[in-house]
């Protein structure tokens, strides 16, 4: 009934009753919508198709008079904003990681991404695309700039560049459906469907509530109406982003709850998780241009450890191969240090303002410089890994 990665079933319903048998269905649900664009793009002129899509993202799929049926449809859906959106409400919570900075930045890379790769199941669509192994720069570029564009005031409002990348990001998905189920390598009956709704919903909560924990762990102050804020920014991405609103949290306590029932219900990390970190913590090292700069780099990478385990947990830290290091000994001293300067935001006046500008600044200058070069495009890919 269940693919087999959907695991540990009777302990799950002796702990959740049968939420666990409503969760399971959405690992074999995707996003037609947008396969039908793909579908639809395959057979149009090459260019021509993703030229109307980001025309449309861009100016509103009105000011495309030939955009096909398919892809006029997908636009009905995601340019209709729903009444619980309100855009004060998200920037507040784009503020959230904006005054976080390199923080925000930390735990995005050290906690919300190494826990999407624990999933067995999950991380096989990066794995067949090679996109993280062999494109570790690039990716964690696009990632970067994505995370900025959806924080940025106004950054999610039909048109603007959040709202644009996403729309991109989501045919990306669909593309990269449409040929890992083409191609002789995806096991359906191991992990349901490539990039199911299941796993999109996952993803949101690597970004939202994933986030929030990890800037808590490390002594960030975050008040209640700010992760509320946050989760409802992410709540709408990933409705934009396409998936279903029926298993998309509305709130931090029900994001917890999902994530506690998604977490009983995977097995522990494989060797493709553990390749995938790998990558990850590793991928600095490739700006190496001397040896003097790769043993500067070589330490950041340590460094990059130790919080690593601070933010994901010994045991799921030793399930992904993230070695211990001596560098764990400067992480309370870390810590220490963040939540003096919280103590400072929260009395001195001005403070709070600096930090946002501050980390505004972060972002930008990470998304100006990228990593290794690399540049977020955010196009269709055309092949999978060799």
């Amino acid at each position: 009934m269940y693919p087999t990665r959907f695991t540990q079933l009777a302990q799950a319903r002796a702990r959740f009753g049968d939420r666990v048998d409503r969760l399971g269905p959405w690992l074999l649900r995707v996003d037609e919508p947008a396969d039908a664009v793909v579908r639809r793009i395959a057979v149009m002129p090459a260019g021509r198709g993703w030229s109307l899509f980001t025309e449309a993202a861009a100016r509103g799929v009105a000011s495309v008079p030939d955009a096909p049926a398919e892809m006029r449809a997908l636009f009905a859906e995601t340019e209709r904003v729903p009444p619980w959106v309100d855009w004060p409400t998200l920037e507040r919570g784009g503020r959230v990681l904006m005054r976080a900075g390199l923080l925000g930045g930390l735990v995005l890379g050290l906690s919300s991404l190494p826990h999407g790769y624990a999933s067995p199941g999950g991380n096989k669509p990066l794995v067949f695309s090679g996109r993280m192994q062999d494109q570790a720069p690039r990716r964690l570029n696009e990632t970067a700039r994505f995370v900025q564009a959806v924080c940025r005031p106004g950054g999610m409002r039909p048109g603007a560049d959040g709202y644009q990348i996403t729309l991109r990001v989501r045919l990306m998905h669909a593309q990269v459906r449409h040929m890992l189920l083409a191609s002789n390598k995806w096991d359906a009956g191991a992990w349901g469907q490539p990039i199911n709704q299941h796993d999109m919903a996952a993803t949101t909560l690597l970004f939202s509530l994933m986030l929030l924990e990890g800037l808590r762990k490390l002594g960030v102050r975050v008040t209640a109406e700010e992760s509320e804020a946050y989760v409802q920014l992410w709540r709408y991405t990933g409705l934009l982003m396409g998936v279903d609103p029926e298993i998309l949290p509305a709130g931090e306590a029900e994001g917890r709850r999902l994530a506690d029932l998604i977490r009983a219900t995977t097995a522990p990390p494989d060797e493709d998780g553990r390749a995938l970190t790998r990558s990850l913590l590793t991928a600095p090292l490739s700006l190496a241009r001397s040896p003097k700069e790769r043993a500067m780099l070589e330490k950041r990478v340590e460094f990059s450890k130790a919080v690593c385990r601070e933010l994901v947990g010994d045991e799921l830290a030793d399930q992904l191969g993230v070695a211990r290091t001596r560098w764990r000994l400067t992480v309370p001293i870390l810590k220490r240090v963040i939540r003096a300067a919280e103590r400072i935001r929260d009395s001195v006046p001005g403070a709070d303002r600096t930090a946002l500008t501050t980390g505004t600044r972060y972002w930008d200058r990470v998304v100006e410089i990228g990593l290794a070069g690399a540049t977020a495009e955010f196009r269709l890919p055309d092949r999978l890994a060799a």
